[in-house]
């Protein structure tokens, strides 16, 4: 199916025509016209918002490419043994030894403890007016 040439859209138009008539033929064209448009309208709208939204999303996959090769050098550099570069959004460094606080040995522990010393438990003491008042 090639282009329509002159002699086509003479007998498209002689046949529309004898189809509707001198007088509805103008106003069949306004309306065609009218419609054309509004689809012509209707599709660069819908192509200018699908252009905005994959412009969007470019932008967000992007900026997670670039946040993901910086993780990556982090990672990188620590494996490494460099010291980290600051990193938005990173992952807390986990504590070295520096900043840890010291656990004790079990044999730490236990040095601090007397071996016949037992557990204790320590209950409030009441007050002796109060004891009386129960027993009477």
């Amino acid at each position: 199916m090639g282009q329509l040439g002159m002699g086509e859209i003479a007998v498209i138009f002689i046949i529309a025509l004898l189809v509707f008539g001198p007088r509805k033929l103008p106003e069949l064209g306004k309306s065609l016209g009218k419609g054309l448009r509004e689809f012509k309208k209707a599709t660069n709208e819908l192509k200018s918002s699908w252009e905005d939204q994959v412009r969007d999303i470019d932008k967000e996959v992007s900026m997670t490419k670039k946040d993901m090769r910086d993780i990556g050098k982090d990672i990188e550099n620590s494996i490494k043994g460099d010291t980290p570069r600051p990193n938005r959004g990173a992952a807390p460094t986990p504590a070295t030894e520096e900043t840890a606080p010291a656990a004790k040995s079990p044999a730490d522990v236990a040095s601090t403890v007397s071996p016949s010393a037992g557990p204790t438990i320590e209950t409030p003491a009441e007050p002796e007016e109060k004891s009386a008042e129960k027993l009477s």
